[in-house]
C-alpha cells in the first residue's frame, strides 16, 4: 500500500509527510487546521486538512496552542513505500 499511497501524493505532501517524522511541524486544532513547518505558517494553507482527511496525520489535540504534529500508521507507511 505504501508505494501506491505514495504515487497519488504530490510531492509538497511527501516533503511535508517527511518534516513531520523528523519532528519538525506542529499543527493548530480549528475548523480548518493549520500546518506549521520549522515554526512557520505551511505555505500550503490546504495541507493539514488535506492530509488528516486522507488519513496520513493524527488528529490535533483540542483547546489551544500548538501541537506537535503526528503521523498515523498510514502516513508511516506510505512513506516507507
Amino acid at each position: 500500500m505504501g508505494a501506491q499511497m505514495t504515487g497519488l501524493l504530490s510531492r509538497r505532501d511527501v516533503a511535508l509527510l517527511h518534516a513531520v517524522a523528523d519532528q519538525r511541524c506542529e499543527i493548530v486544532h480549528g475548523s480548518q487546521p493549520v500546518l506549521f513547518v520549522d515554526g512557520r505558517l505551511c505555505c500550503d494553507a490546504d495541507a493539514g486538512r488535506r492530509l488528516i482527511s486522507a488519513g496520513l496525520l493524527a488528529q490535533p489535540g483540542r483547546g489551544t496552542g500548538r501541537w506537535p504534529a503526528r503521523l498515523t500508521g498510514a502516513g508511516e507507511a506510505a512513506l516507507d513505500g
